[in-house]
């Protein structure tokens, strides 16, 4: 007898249970005059029991092939004995309890019948004279095989996905797939793997002139130590050609064997041992299904049943098969691994940065080390990007998972992370941007994709710092968060805002702000760093802390020192590292001056930006400067609002900067011939090398940077 859940619909073609409504609904009563049309009408069975719980009607399809005369007047055990609803209330009982209360059964609290092979859901209504005294009970059955079997292979199928494939081990595989299987639907299994899966070879042909040869990967068992097995776990075995499973390797299909008294000698005769450990433990049902992926055949799994009375039946057979093919195909993921992770390698390291940015905020220093016992290549990453007013921007980020997938959406979100720092979004702004990315790149990526699945989600840290002011504003997105050790060596963590992992869809993210002097360093970091198999984070920590405070001659010699304390020699997991010392602006790099918001001080501002660049000895870019401060400075007056502050920046570029209170955004546009105004963001873009705005909570600031003569490359990281 088989217990299910909840019903699913009808069948095609058969009307709705009376009563049954939308199957949230209590079923109703019915008079005898619908009685009469569900008899006649329903091609599904329907039977009437009167108040003494005697059948008194029932349609041809309830009869099964017997005679209604010869029906009427029996109880329902009389009928068909051991029939329970699904909380193991007996038709009887049901039957009294409709009649008793005058409600019918819940569609979702049907009675179900269940044998090897069927599967059986009845919906019970009261039947009721004109003046609604009851006179019986109405009994509708629907045949629900089909719906039970597809929602056990999908729970079991489910399941699968979840569990077998969680590593690309060969032998892990194999166990997962014995291990669900003997939990869901067998008492023994086994899983053998010829012998070139184990080593990588391409496996040619199970065409073999006198035996197939395997090596027993994974068996499971509901007896412990799996005492039905001739053959120990990890040792090669062989089959004779003509054995049954070499035949059905052959034909590389699943196929069903009942184990009897006249086909054991027989299915067996080529191994005693198997033959008496089959006899000894009543091994009655077994299921043979090659391992097979991409058209070639990697091994076979076995299922057999001795302490299940149930012969396998069809629906196991395509069960198992579904299962082994999925668990095949992890299987050879394994085998190609290699290849994969050569080139993921490859592809990962394409994407890092490899030339230091153009910038002097800070001194940079970066160590990328790929793992070489986990499941392929990562996507850990980290970058260092120029922002507007000489500031930088500092990432490290980890994509969930390895492998080409991996690598391929670090990529899309370190692009995505430089685009959104070009438009000067702040740090917890930006996070917010990359969920919304990663969340979109999950909704397009079906699950059962060949491509390498979903988006399983990422981390990420991004830290800005101004040299002018020695300000690091920082969010996270559930990274490790950075250690910074001041000029005197002492090193700390920063605590940062908590902030869920990208593509968790956590309630949002908040930024922190500290104040860093000169020299201090900043080291941010992948858990790949802290995190190893047998360790203690906590302790790595402390570690990292105690390194990262030594004094040391240049930040290529801290990032070894580091690397080579806190990294095992074959990692599990990838581990990205960047160090960065900050410097500041002195006062020969930077000049700044507040301003009325009165038009006759455009000239006063012109007048004093020359000053500065002749001071700079920037005599050249005094005439563009001046037309750069002119336009910002007169948008800034004409749109804007007090407070406004004209600054000028020599960096590795000139950057002209005004800053006013109003967050109104200026857009470029092209003037016709008779318009008075809209040139002057049009000039400024023609003037210089680049320009934008960035948002502050008391404004924004309009930026125009020009390239300073001679500028060189930066050297590579």
């Amino acid at each position: 007898m088989d217990e299910t859940g909840p019903a699913g619909p009808p069948p095609d073609g058969a009307d709705p249970a009376p009563g049954s409504g939308d199957g949230r609904r209590p079923t109703e009563a019915l008079t005898e005059e619908v009685l009469c049309r569900i008899l006649e009408q329903l091609p599904v069975p329907v039977a009437y029991f009167g108040r003494d719980q005697r059948l008194g009607m029932a349609n041809e399809a309830a009869t099964a092939g017997r005679t209604e005369a010869s029906l009427r007047g029996l109880r329902p055990g009389e009928i068909e004995p051991g029939m329970f609803l699904e909380g193991g209330e007996g038709l009887s009982a049901a039957l009294d309890r409709v009649m008793r209360t005058g409600e019918g059964a819940p569609y979702d609290a049907h009675l179900t019948v269940g044998n090897s092979d069927r599967v059986w859901q009845l919906a019970l209504s009261p039947v009721k004279s004109a003046d609604g005294a009851i006179l019986g009970v109405c009994v509708v059955t629907l045949d629900m095989t089909d719906q039970f079997w597809a929602r056990r292979r999908l729970a079991v199928l489910n399941k699968a996905s979840l569990r077998i494939g969680s590593t690309l081990d060969v032998g892990r595989t194999a166990e997962e797939l014995a291990e669900l299987a003997v939990e869901d639907f067998a008492d023994f299994v086994t899983v053998d793997l010829l012998s070139e899966v184990l080593v990588g070879d391409e496996v040619r042909s199970t065409q073999y002139p006198h035996a197939i040869s395997f090596d027993r990967v994974a068996q499971r068992s509901v007896l412990e130590g799996c005492p039905e097995s001739v053959v120990p776990l990890g040792e090669m075995h062989a089959y004779a050609r003509d054995s049954v499973v070499a035949r059905t390797l052959a034909r590389g299909e699943p196929v069903r064997f009942v184990v009897d008294g006249e086909s054991l000698p027989n299915w067996m005769r080529s191994d005693p041992d198997r033959l008496r450990t089959m006899r000894e433990y009543r091994i009655h049902s077994v299921l043979v299904v090659p391992l097979r992926a991409r058209g070639v055949t990697l091994g076979m799994a076995q299922f057999f049943r001795h302490r299940t009375l149930e012969e396998f039946g069809a629906a196991d057979l395509q069960l198992a098969a579904e299962l082994v093919s999925r668990a095949a195909v992890c299987v050879d993921n394994a085998r190609r691994y290699t290849r994969e992770r050569t080139t993921a390698l490859a592809l990962q390291r394409s994407l890092l940065p490899r030339r230091a940015a153009r910038q002097r905020a800070v001194d940079v220093a970066a160590r990328y080390l790929p793992n070489t016992n986990g499941a392929g290549i990562g996507g850990d990453w980290f970058d260092v990007i120029p922002l507007s007013g000489a500031r930088v921007a500092l990432v490290v980020g980890d994509v969930v998972g390895h492998g080409l997938h991996a690598s391929a959406t670090m990529g899309r979100l370190r692009t995505a992370v430089r685009t959104l720092a070009d438009v000067d979004l702040a740090p917890e702004e930006l996070l917010t941007q990359l969920d919304d990315l990663v969340l979109t790149l999950d909704r397009e990526q079906p699950p059962d994709s060949s491509e390498g699945g979903r988006v399983a989600g990422a981390t990420c840290l991004y830290a800005v710092y101004d040299p002018a002011t020695g300000h690091c504003t920082m969010a996270g997105a559930g990274h490790p968060e950075p250690v910074v050790v001041r000029p005197d060596g002492t090193a700390e963590q920063l605590r940062l805002p908590a902030g869920a992992p990208l593509g968790a869809g956590g309630p949002g993210f908040e930024a922190a702000e500290f104040e860093l002097p000169e020299g201090s360093r900043l080291a941010l970091y992948t858990d790949g760093l802290i995190k190893t198999p047998g360790g203690d984070a906590d302790t790595a920590l402390t570690v990292l802390r105690d390194l990262l405070g030594r004094p040391a001659h240049s930040l290529e010699e801290t990032c070894d020192t580091v690397m080579d304390a806190l990294v095992p020699e074959h990692p599990n997991d990838d581990v990205a590292l960047l160090l960065a010392r900050t410097r500041r602006l002195d006062a020969g790099h930077y000049a700044s001056w507040d301003l009325p918001a009165d038009p006759a001080v455009v000239s006063t501002a012109r007048k004093r930006a020359a000053e500065q660049l002749i001071a700079w000895g920037l005599d050249d870019a005094v005439f563009t400067t001046e037309l750069v401060v002119s336009e910002l400075v007169t948008n800034a007056i004409r749109y804007g609002g007090d407070p406004i502050r004209l600054r000028l920046i020599l960096d590795a570029a000139l950057i002209c900067e005004v800053v006013d209170g109003s967050s109104t955004a200026p857009h470029l546009r092209r003037a016709r011939i008779y318009d008075e105004g809209g040139r002057g963001l049009l000039l400024v873009a023609s003037l210089t090398e680049r320009w934008g705005t960035r948002y502050s909570g008391t404004g924004k600031t309009i930026w125009a940077e020009q390239p300073l003569p001679g500028t060189e490359e930066a050297d590579p990281v």
